[in-house]
């Protein structure tokens, strides 16, 4: 245990101060980084691996400014997962570039015994500490009282108690920064008991002055990556080899001695309501939305109510902004003479825009939905309830937090399996979360379900459009876990996996954290993926504005335009621009291709979509509307509206019909297009073949798939 007499460092002289935020999952570190650092906040990467690297600043006086890093969660400093072992290197390697000059200790305070592990771990670092006890405000709810001073000096560290959530107590935090801090100087256990000769022999090897840092070498020795020098480690292993050491028991050893700490301490510093503790509301509440036959019914019903709002409330600023962007095209066709620069303009840039912010507001709703069910905590649950169906499949309940991600972004999604520590489910996990329809998909979605299933038709209070839209993403889901049951036969691995989730309590979502979720992804589609989607816009329309040779000049001649009855002359127009968009650089591109997607009942057209949609999915729908902005001069219609009035050549019937229609949905459902999720999958696993695997069983999946819904439904 801890003695009185303690060391203190100050770093309020200086002008700079790097602090490190570390703590269990759920602890609401993140939430406190949110309000340490507000918007002043940068993402990049761990130096040697791709996990994410979430910094900010915050200045603290007039000097001093402080960089706040947040690290991964993590239960304790025995590195499972890749997100683990980067907390414990930052952590533990005074070398390493990001290793704090303080760090802040994020604890749920209304389960304070199991996060004093982790917290004891750090103390045996003999670095810097502050303690910050958050959810305070539900601990005095529970009517439950914590003496800080007494824990504090149980500790040797300071302790600082918040809610990060309402930033109450978010400015004594700061200040805590600028006192002078003490330095943890005995073990909060005598963890040499544990095993005197091996932290002996390592410490002979490597100057440590922490016992507990020797400790975690022996324990961890092939996962850390920061002993770089081989012979180090060659030296750690021979010194090491005439004993016999065995992991497991040295771990369970000291989790023993460290819980017999912990139950003292926390007998002497929480003071509780009443010996017998009622029910909360959160474990009432638990009782219904995790049992095991309504939990799944629940999320069922949540899963329908989300995608018949996006389709309901999203109908009506869609079509106010597809009549703002045809207002736009109509006053500047009419302002700019007729040239190149126009052409470029009307059925080039603002087309190709138009296919990207018409889709914003379902881009909103969708992320509002999961930000909400994150910030209330439903989405733990999700995890809980689902990981024993995941694993017949080969995956954990954590598997669940990627694929559900994967609706949002797969990007992200697959970079959040880190979280997984078996090599085998996360691999897993990374090869199938593609398949979940991610919102690239969704703009492709709902033009097609606009086309081919009536807006007005309903089953009882389901709207079938709605309706539609969920059956394609549990299409994904189904699909997902499919193709993870083959990898579980294909892929060999020996090393037990487990699930560790600490459930939050259920909370009201912050709006403001609803609200930045919301900014930074419309933020991310509109200039991320919409910069692609104009740059291909405008390659297209030269590819359709421009044809070898004098062809454009023979259709001109072909077809001798009189000054008759206007409407005449708009269809002789009209039959101009389709030809020459057929015989263009672009119409020869769809033809090369059109043999082998015909029967899938796709079209030259379709076909140029295709393959430009492989740059990002969303792109398929700017690409429609560069086409048939190119094929078409009426500048009053939507894009929507230009695509329903398609026919097919040979039949007469509508192009889009509804073989078409869904045929191209599930071709999108399963194809593996963005470029992204291939270059995110190759950076996660190191090795080109995983990607390459990925690519062409999609693929392939997709093209069987779409062709037996076309040959089903024509």
């Amino acid at each position: 245990m801890v003695e009185p007499n303690q060391s203190f460092v100050n770093f309020s002289e200086r002008t700079s101060l790097k602090v490190a935020l570390v703590g269990n999952p759920n602890s609401g570190k993140s939430t406190l980084f949110n309000a340490l650092t507000g918007l002043n906040q940068k993402t990049g990467n761990f130096p040697g691996v791709t996990v994410d690297k979430k910094s900010g600043f915050a200045k603290l006086n007039n000097t001093l400014t402080a960089e706040f890093l947040d690290l991964p969660g993590t239960y304790s400093l025995y590195p499972k997962s890749l997100d683990e072992r980067v907390a414990f290197e930052v952590l533990c390697n005074t070398d390493n570039a990001d290793h704090p000059d303080i760090t802040i200790i994020v604890a749920d305070a209304s389960n304070l015994k199991r996060n004093l592990f982790l917290v004891s771990q750090i103390i045996d670092l003999k670095i810097p500490v502050i303690l910050v006890l958050n959810m305070m405000d539900m601990v005095e709810k529970e009517g439950d009282v914590i003496d800080t001073i007494r824990l504090s000096e149980k500790l040797g560290v300071k302790v600082v108690g918040l809610s990060a959530r309402n930033k109450e107590g978010v400015d004594t935090l700061r200040q805590a920064l600028l006192q002078p801090l003490p330095v943890p100087q005995y073990d909060f256990i005598e963890i040499k008991k544990i095993a005197p000769e091996a932290i002996e022999k390592v410490k002979s090897v490597l100057k440590v002055k922490s016992d507990f840092i020797a400790f975690q070498i022996i324990n961890n020795l092939s996962d850390i990556s920061y002993l770089h020098n081989k012979e180090m480690q060659i030296k750690i292993s021979d010194a090491l080899n005439t004993l016999v050491i065995d992991t497991n028991k040295l771990q369970s050893l000291e989790s023993v001695e460290r819980y017999k700490v912990i139950n003292r301490i926390v007998e002497d510093c929480i003071t509780h309501k009443s010996a017998i503790k009622t029910e909360s509301f959160t474990q009432k509440l638990d009782s219904i939305l995790t049992h095991r036959i309504f939990g799944y019914a629940i999320f069922i019903v949540v899963l329908f109510f989300i995608f018949q709002t996006i389709f309901f409330l999203s109908a009506f600023p869609m079509d106010w902004i597809e009549q703002l962007f045809v207002s736009i095209s109509e006053l500047t066709a009419n302002i700019l003479p007729k040239g190149e620069l126009s052409n470029l303009l009307v059925n080039g840039i603002i087309a190709g825009l138009s296919g990207v912010v018409v889709f914003v507001p379902q881009i909103v709703l969708l992320f509002a939905f999961i930000a909400i069910l994150e910030d209330t905590g439903y989405m733990a649950r999700v995890s809980f309830i689902m990981d024993k169906l995941m694993r017949r499949f080969g995956l954990n309940g954590r598997s669940v937090i990627p694929l559900i991600s994967g609706v949002a972004c797969a990007v992200p999604a697959i970079m959040s399996a880190r979280t997984i520590s078996s090599w085998k489910e996360r691999i897993i996990t990374i090869m199938v979360t593609p398949l979940m329809s991610c919102s690239a998909r969704l703009p492709v979605y709902t033009l097609i379900i606009s086309l081919v299933v009536p807006q007005n038709k309903t089953l009882g209070f389901f709207n079938y459009q709605g309706l539609v839209l969920m059956a394609l993403y549990l299409i994904g889901f189904v699909s997902a876990i499919g193709s993870a049951l083959i990898l579980k036969w294909i892929l060999k691995a020996r090393e037990k996996s487990y699930f560790i989730m600490e459930l939050p309590v259920y909370r009201t979502p912050q709006w403001r954290t609803v609200g930045y979720t919301i900014f930074d992804k419309v933020k991310l589609f509109l200039f991320d993926a919409g910069k692609i989607i104009v740059a291909i816009s405008i390659i297209l329309w030269f590819l359709s504005a421009h044809a070898p040779g004098d062809k454009f000049d023979e259709i001109e001649k072909k077809y001798q335009i009189s000054a008759g009855v206007n409407s005449d002359q708009r269809q002789t127009e009209a039959l101009i621009a389709s030809e020459k968009l057929e015989v263009s650089y672009a119409g020869m591109l769809g033809k090369s291709i059109e043999p082998m997607i015909k029967p899938l009942g796709f079209d030259w057209k379709i076909g140029i979509s295709l393959v430009t949609s492989f740059a990002a999915r969303e792109v398929f729908v700017g690409t429609m509307a560069t086409i048939y902005s190119a094929g078409n001069t009426d500048n009053t219609q939507t894009i929507r509206e230009k695509m329903k009035a398609e026919k097919d050549p040979e039949t007469g019937e509508p192009k889009f019909s509804v073989a078409v229609g869904f045929s191209l949905m599930i071709f999108y459902a399963f194809a593996m297009q963005c470029m992204s999720t291939l270059a995110v999958v190759y950076r996660e696993t190191k090795n080109w073949k995983w990607p390459v695997i990925q690519f062409f069983f999609m693929g392939a999946l997709a093209y069987v798939s779409s062709f037996i819904v076309y040959q089903l439904l024509k």
